[in-house]
């Protein structure tokens, strides 16, 4: 990698970085938040949940758009919607208002997979799994800080982290204008049909069903889809959980503890990326890792499933956290690598999509299962949803061994 693509690497990495941070402070505030205007377990999971349907919307536009005029525009915007999204809700009077300000959030939500397709155009096949790896750093720094600076600020007033998310949100926006350069790629010659083919501004819409039918991209899509799903109910589940289940000394966690929770698990998460990634994958090829994350994953959602003590959440999360954490960027590697360059853009919008599904399905379905007090089952289905993929990664390891 050259000078040039390692001062752009990094760029976007700081980008991603301001952005993650204004995410996992909203974490473990938004719950809490909501419940304040009087919002059931299961609203809550509907907020999630309609960020999600207007990111599953919005996924794939935005990524032809980042095809067809570039990475950084489209970044910029999707950091504006985040940007006033975060401000209505700061201001907030009323469920109402929280709800508009999720939805302007998930239709502009392209950052993180604009910023994926970034790093693609940047890299080489060899080299983007470390640098993917690099990003999911940034996610777990963002798990990390956020928040704990969450639950520091909720001691002022809930309203305090909101406007901290926006202030980062702003100078995201800053930064991807002053420091993000974009020079125009290379068309290559097979590539060419394809952009000829997608001058129609709609035609992307039905190309999306055809990549979730190539051969090449069927079983990834699959793969990541379970982990989504199985990731989303966790994450929109754990704070409801935890204030409802899991004791420290004698009394019900606090949300200042629970911030703390999500700091100790992004912790597990740098920790992971920084030591484990390169090492993992030197001796083993992608998929087995992938494979080994899923069974961590299931082993972490069945133990939690059984606690009562948040002393041990010290070893679910780092089972969930190692895997999870590994997880998500071989996936997205894999994904890209299998990609047609000049579509590199719409394939990381098809798998935002799925994670939108997911993230609309997850949310509703386990605060369901929270506001009816059936606690233990919750952390069992992401169990399950984790095996499933295991099954289908054993599956395709198999199928390429045979070829």
């Amino acid at each position: 990698m050259n000078d040039s693509s390692r001062n752009k690497l990094m760029a976007i990495f700081l980008i991603v970085l301001i952005d993650v941070l204004g995410m996992t402070i909203m974490l473990p505030l938004l719950p809490f938040y909501s419940e304040r205007f009087g919002a059931s377990p299961f609203v809550v999971g509907l907020l999630v949940s309609s960020y999600a349907i207007c990111q599953f919307i919005s996924g794939p536009i935005l990524g032809y758009l980042s095809d067809k005029y570039g990475r950084r525009p489209v970044l910029i915007f999707s950091q504006i919607g985040t940007f006033i999204g975060f401000l209505i809700l700061a201001f907030s009077q009323s469920l109402t208002w929280i709800f508009i300000s999720r939805v302007i959030d998930g239709l502009t939500a392209g950052n993180i997979s604009t910023a994926q397709a970034y790093i693609a155009d940047h890299t080489s096949p060899a080299e983007r799994t470390k640098a993917m790896g690099k990003i999911s750093i940034a996610f777990s720094f963002g798990f990390f800080i956020g928040p704990a600076i969450s639950a520091f600020l909720m001691n002022i007033s809930m309203r305090a982290p909101i406007l901290l998310a926006a202030a980062l949100s702003l100078t995201s926006i800053i930064a991807s204008y002053k420091f993000l350069k974009e020079n125009p790629r290379e068309v290559i010659p097979e590539e060419k049909k394809i952009i000829k083919r997608n001058r129609n501004p709609f035609s992307f819409i039905m190309d999306n069903f055809s990549y979730l039918k190539n051969k090449n991209l069927q079983s990834l899509f699959l793969q990541i889809f379970l982990f989504y799903l199985a990731f989303s109910a966790y994450m929109s589940g754990f704070a409801l959980f935890a204030e409802r289940q899991l004791h420290w000394k004698g009394n019900i966690l606090n949300p200042n503890q629970i911030g703390y929770a999500f700091t100790y698990f992004g912790l597990i998460g740098i920790i992971t990326q920084l030591l484990v990634l390169d090492f993992a994958t030197k001796i083993w090829k992608d998929l087995k890792v992938i494979a080994i994350c899923f069974f961590l994953c299931v082993l972490g959602y069945l133990l939690l499933s059984r606690i009562h003590d948040a002393i041990f959440l010290v070893f679910t999360g780092l089972l969930i956290s190692m895997g999870s954490g590994l997880i998500r960027p071989l996936l997205i590697s894999e994904i890209s690598k299998n990609a047609n360059p000049a579509e590199r853009g719409r394939v990381i919008g098809v798998n935002q999509s799925l994670q939108s599904v997911a993230q609309v399905v997850a949310p509703m379905f386990s605060t369901y299962l929270i506001q009816r007090s059936l606690l233990s089952m919750w952390p069992i289905a992401s169990a399950v949803l984790s095996f499933l993929g295991l099954g289908f990664t054993l599956f395709q390891m198999k199928k390429l061994s045979l070829k």
